[in-house]
């Protein structure tokens, strides 16, 4: 059963979303590409929604097209303001993905709190894995305020919020029970990544010339960051190879992004350089 929601502005037990949220400061930042796709695969690695993936969408037939879709809604979410943003319309993507799980007498909706909250859930731990990896350790407190501002940004998708944790605190704790527990390797999450031991597919946009000489580069590169960006369990789930010496590599290539030399470089690059554009019009508009 679905649990639909209105909400505009933010309740007392959440922060707000702005030029000063942490939210903000993380979400939009360009280096979150180095976590490779990790929300998306453990969003498909809950039956519930990995079979609402392969049931609906053209993630299958047009994986890009399926991101580019997908992607500004949820940036719009975020950096939009409180009474003009994309939650509703993430929302009502929706209403129409729902069926059975096969063999079983259990039905699914993408709108169901439990499901929809997982999806959220990835979205904001990637913020954490993004910046305790490639940034600097977040602080207990920092830890917190993060938790506190995604409970705004959850409200504007006008979705029951009642799976959704009180504390910082709860939600390790529901994270660390859906992965060790609750999350499988469903067919959606293999697929997406199949290009680990097989290689990426040519895009579409892109010329197979340019495929040919691209290609050699970006897999191995692509490998690397998706399944070293993904938890140990989810890695065993989906029978991705990784050894010691590769996580040894992945731990330096992190600890480089988090030096004093890098990240002060970063700090004093243009914003137009450091965030997406997604960021830069909320940042604008302040």
């Amino acid at each position: 059963m679905t649990e639909l929601a209105q909400q505009t502005e933010p309740l007392d037990d959440a922060l707000p979303l702005g030029p000063g949220s942490l939210v903000w400061k993380y979400f939009g930042d360009n280096r979150m590409y180095l976590i490779g796709p990790r929300p998306a695969v453990l969003q498909n690695m809950l039956a519930e929604l990995g079979q609402g993936v392969y049931d609906h969408s053209t993630f299958f037939a047009d994986t890009a097209e399926r991101l580019r879709r997908t992607i500004p809604p949820i940036f719009n979410t975020v950096y939009g303001s409180e009474t003009d943003n994309a939650g509703t319309q993430v929302r009502d993507f929706h209403h129409h993905v729902k069926g059975e799980l096969p063999g079983t007498d259990r039905r699914y909706h993408a709108l169901d709190p439990d499901t929809y909250f997982w999806a959220h859930a990835t979205f904001v731990e990637q913020i954490y894995y993004f910046a305790d990896t490639f940034v600097k350790r977040l602080s207990p407190a920092e830890r917190e305020q993060i938790w506190q501002e995604s409970k705004t940004w959850y409200r504007r998708y006008g979705v029951s919020d009642r799976p959704m944790p009180a504390t910082y605190a709860d939600f390790e704790r529901y994270w660390d029970t859906m992965v060790e527990r609750v999350v499988v390797a469903h067919p959606s999450a293999k697929y997406g990544v199949g290009y680990v031991t097989k290689g990426f597919p040519k895009p579409k946009a892109v010329h197979p010339v340019v495929w040919r000489l691209v290609a050699p580069i970006f897999n191995p590169l692509a490998a690397f960051l998706t399944t070293g960006g993904l938890p140990p369990r989810a890695r065993e789930l989906l029978n991705l190879p990784w050894s010691d010496r590769q996580e040894r590599r992945y731990q330096r290539f992190a600890a480089f992004w988090r030096s004093r030399p890098v990240t002060w470089t970063w700090d004093h690059l243009p914003m137009r350089v450091r965030y997406t554009g997604y960021a830069l019009k909320g940042y604008a508009r302040g």
